[in-house]
Formats: structure tokens, sequence, C-alpha cells
């Protein structure tokens, strides 16, 4: 079940292709990002008619020749952001709560690491380590296989509330436990339509394997197809989740100054800002899993053995889960922020009803047709 399929391989190499996996999937992430941050301030920079980082690029050293002072249009500005991270001091408030306000950090990034661990970026290949019908074994582009891998992710996904809430009441400020408050209201309303879509998807797939789900989608047709209604809600409550705009409440710099990370700053100020960017990433998976095909696309076998034949899944995997985290830059610099009455009355008039009707409907369908 853990991460690669076998019933009689090498345990040395069984380790290393695990171990190969992590590092991967590890290094895209942190790769992802800091690309991610530049093209914010970049397309911030395009709609506001400004040019946005250009200078932090090559030093202007003479063994570099000409390229020497190039600003690489600003492409260095996340590595810089990252030294100076480092470099401030780590400071507490003298009556905040220490041990909490330490551990806040990690309980946002944590959870939301661990829930990368159950989506699968393709579907994998048979590995032949000798010429007997026996000696080979499957290796699937997942970290961790468990059979419920949506559950799975929705659970440790919504744990990151918990570290929004400690580090809002734990720093002693009331701006501060302002956007602790608001980080629950709002997650709690929003997951429970998000819950409700996900029932949903999991009705009209008939499972709760995120792969099995984007192989039923390239034999059956994309859930956006299937269940439009599904796709936006999901797509909306993503947003929310994420506390992107125009669902920013719990930060809003123009009302609580930084809200529940005001008090944070150094290392553990960057596991906030690291853990709301995975958070983003995370969600864009699950929606390209659940509502665009997955790694599937139509011509393209989506079950194929071979090694090099199986990177056409994550190619194409990335490439979807590139153009969502695009339109999260594209509506944050686009939409104004929502009220925070409006917030609620979209998640609790409007979304929960609107799923829960959803369920019910696919229910029926599900039930006459099959």
């Amino acid at each position: 079940m853990f991460l690669a399929e076998t019933t009689d391989s090498p345990h040395a190499l069984l380790f290393l292709f695990n171990a190969v996996k992590v590092i991967v999937a590890f290094g895209v992430i942190m790769t992802v990002i800091p690309g991610m941050i530049w093209l914010e301030r970049k397309m911030a920079a395009w709609i506001q008619l400004r040019d946005g980082p250009t200078k932090v690029g090559l030093p202007n050293w003479k063994i570099l020749g000409p390229l020497a002072g190039w600003g690489m249009f600003g492409l260095m500005q996340p590595l810089a952001d990252m030294f100076k991270l480092i470099l401030k001091e780590d400071f507490v408030p003298r009556r905040a709560s220490k041990a909490l306000f330490i551990l806040a950090p990690a309980l946002v990034f944590v959870p939301i690491a661990l829930a990368f661990a159950v989506i699968p970026f393709g579907h994998g290949f048979t590995y032949h380590y000798g010429e007997g019908a026996n000696e080979s074994f499957f290796v699937n582009y997942q970290i961790a296989d468990f059979g419920v891998g949506v559950l799975f992710a929705l659970a440790f996904l919504s744990l990151a509330v918990h570290g929004l809430s400690l580090g809002g009441w734990a720093s002693n400020n009331k701006y501060s436990l302002f956007g602790a408050v608001r980080a629950g209201a709002q997650l709690i309303s929003y997951e429970a339509a998000m819950f409700m879509v996900i029932l949903a998807m999991i009705m009209t797939y008939g499972t709760l394997d995120l792969g099995d789900m984007a192989i039923n989608q390239a034999d059956h047709g994309w859930g956006i197809l299937r269940q439009p209604l599904a796709f936006v809600i999901f797509a909306v409550c993503a947003y929310a989740e994420s506390n992107r705009l125009p669902f920013d409440f719990p930060e809003a710099e123009a009302e609580l100054v930084g809200g529940y990370h005001t008090e944070f700053g150094s290392m553990k100020f960057a596991m906030f800002f690291l853990g709301e960017y995975y958070g983003m990433v995370i969600q864009s998976c699950l929606v390209v899993l659940l509502f665009l095909g997955g790694w599937t696309f139509p011509g393209i076998n989506p079950t194929a053995d071979g090694f090099f034949a199986s990177l056409a899944g994550p190619i194409i995997f990335c490439l979807k889960v590139g153009i969502f985290l695009w339109l999260y830059i594209q509506v944050r610099w686009t939409l104004p922020r929502f009220r925070f009455d409006q917030l609620m009355n979209l998640g609790w008039k409007k979304l929960i009803p609107l799923s829960l009707l959803n369920v019910v409907v696919t229910a029926l369908i599900l039930n006459l047709t099959r």
C-alpha cells in the first residue's frame, strides 16, 4: 500500500525509488513556490501598469562577462526575500504565549505539506530488475497510496486552521485575535460545502482513490463536464480555504494590519507564507484530479507502462495545475475584497444549499441510470 506495490522486490531498490519520489516532489514544490511569488509580483505590476521586480539578478562581477549585472527580470527576488527572512531577528512578543507562538507556524505548514503525500501526479511504471516474471515491481507516481486519498487530503488541509487560530491567540494582539477568529469562521463555513462537493464526486466516480478518479475521467469524460455546478462550488471554496482575495479576511491589511501573523517575523512568518502557497498548490491539485482529468489528456494513454511514456502524465498534470495557479493570481489582482457578511452569506445561504442539492440530484441520477 505504501509508495510502491511489490511482492518480491529488493528492499534497497524499493527504498531508493521511494526516496527519489519524496525528494523530487519536495524539490518541485519548493521551486514552484518561489516562481509563484515572482509571478504574482510581476502580474500585479502588469495589471497596475508597473514593472515589478527587475533588478535582483546576477551580481556585477567581471567573471560573468556580458551577463554581469543582468537583472534576469527580477527572477532572483524570491531568493533575496528568503535570505532577508532568514537573517531577520526571531522576535517573540513579551506577553505572548511562547510555546504556542512557536508551535503555530508549524501547525499551518506541516499538515498542508503532509496532504501532498496522497496527490498522484501520474500513473507510474513497472520496473524490471531481472528477467523473471516475478522480478519486477510497480512504482506509482504518488508518495503514499492509502486508497482514501481525497479524505486524507481534506482532513489534513482542515488541520491548518488550528495553526492560524493558535497563532492569533498566542500573539496577545487584538488584531491577530480578530484574524484568527475570522480564519476559523471562514474555513469552517466553506469546508461544509467543499465536503459535500467531494461527496458528490465520490458518488460519481465510485471510489475514494484520487488516482482511480483520474483514470475514470479518461474513460467517461472529465468531471467538469459531468458536474459543472460542483466544479464552480469547489473552485470558490478553494479560494476561500486558501485565504486569498476576495476572501483574505484573516489577513485584511487595511483592517487588521496583518491579521493572525501580525506579530510573526523571520522564519515563523516564512512558514505561514509558505503554508499559504503550499495550500494553493494542494487545492489546485485537487481541482485537477477531481474535475480536469488529473494527468490524463485525450489521445494520450493514461496508463502507459514504460518509464519515458509514463512521464507524459506528470508533465500534463503540472501544466493543468499551473493554469489553475495562474487563475489564483489573476483573481487576486482583479476582484476586490468582499464584506464579511457577504462572505458568510455566500457560504451558508448559497454554496451549502447548492452543494447539498447537487448531492441529492447526483444520487437520484445515479439511481435512475444504474
